[in-house]
């Protein structure tokens, strides 16, 4: 088993940044590929971010350029930094460990981008 928890998320205006941290409870990352999916009120979770277990990648095409995803081993942590925050990023972020064929799921952080 393996818990995740998201930090990081809060109220920030547009144009601005924010950066949400995931940490694992195991020593694992490294093994599992990792994402940051999101969901808005009303609408369906989306994928935002990937990174592959080699270090690859994929955004969503509303957010390339200005997201990015990264891991730090030591920390067991995964990051989304986003700039250039615009409304429409408001929404529930979810940090994801795909491993083996399972799918674990942090409780989700806040973040809110106001006008």
């Amino acid at each position: 088993q393996v818990q995740l928890v998201e930090s990081g998320g809060g109220l920030v205006q547009a144009g601005g940044s924010l950066r949400l941290s995931c940490s694992a409870s195991r020593n694992i990352i490294s093994l599992a590929a990792m994402g940051w999916y999101r969901q808005a009120p009303g609408k369906q979770r989306e994928l935002v971010a990937v990174i592959s277990t080699g270090g690859s990648t994929n955004y969503a095409d509303s957010v390339k350029g200005r997201f990015t995803i990264s891991r730090v081993y030591a920390k067991n942590t995964v990051y989304l930094l986003m700039n250039s925050l615009k409304p429409e990023d408001t929404g529930v972020y979810y940090c994801n460990l795909h491993l083996a064929s399972s799918d674990y799921w942090g409780q989700g952080t806040q973040v809110t981008v106001s006008s």
